[in-house]
């Protein structure tokens, strides 16, 4: 094969890359504003709120603020601003760190694990309206294949 021939196809497939990447981030950005909407018109509440409380969700025993924020991938001040707000409407209560005097947990209370569970029934019938048109054995084949490319670029990123 020709070295102009091979450039051509590197290129091509560059643009291919390219264009994928700019799909993405076009569909990605479309359906976050959405269930933007939908949060704030629905439920009087924005998606980081709806992320922390998710979070909470998925550890019941609760976490530390900076596992939280890890957990999120934002900063410390994010997260307390938030966790402050649901605080103040019994969403969410702080708890001590057993054997850590200066820790403290966030965790959803009896209350805010209802109002979540609202909340995330809706979410899910949202997504699931959005991606009427696609089959389950295509959803679970994109699902596949971007854990493969996030777990690559993980992989890329602990080399660095």
């Amino acid at each position: 094969m020709s070295e102009q021939v091979e450039l051509n196809r590197s290129t091509e497939e560059s643009k291919a890359r390219l264009r994928l990447w700019l799909r993405l981030l076009g569909v990605t950005r479309k359906i976050e504003n959405e269930l933007r909407d939908k949060l704030r018109r629905d439920h009087n509440t924005t998606l980081p709120r709806f992320d922390v409380m998710s979070a909470l969700n998925r550890h019941r025993d609760g976490l530390r603020m900076s596992e939280l924020s890890g957990v999120l991938k934002v900063s410390n001040g994010n997260v307390t601003g938030i966790v402050d707000r649901l605080a103040e409407e019994g969403l969410v209560e702080r708890v001590p760190v057993p054997g850590d005097r200066r820790a403290m947990m966030a965790r959803l209370t009896p209350r805010g694990q209802d109002v979540f569970a609202g909340q995330a029934a809706e979410h899910e019938a949202w997504i699931d309206a959005l991606f009427a048109d696609m089959g389950a054995d295509e959803a679970q084949g994109f699902a596949v294949r971007l854990k493969e490319l996030a777990e690559a670029l993980e992989t890329r990123e602990d080399k660095e």
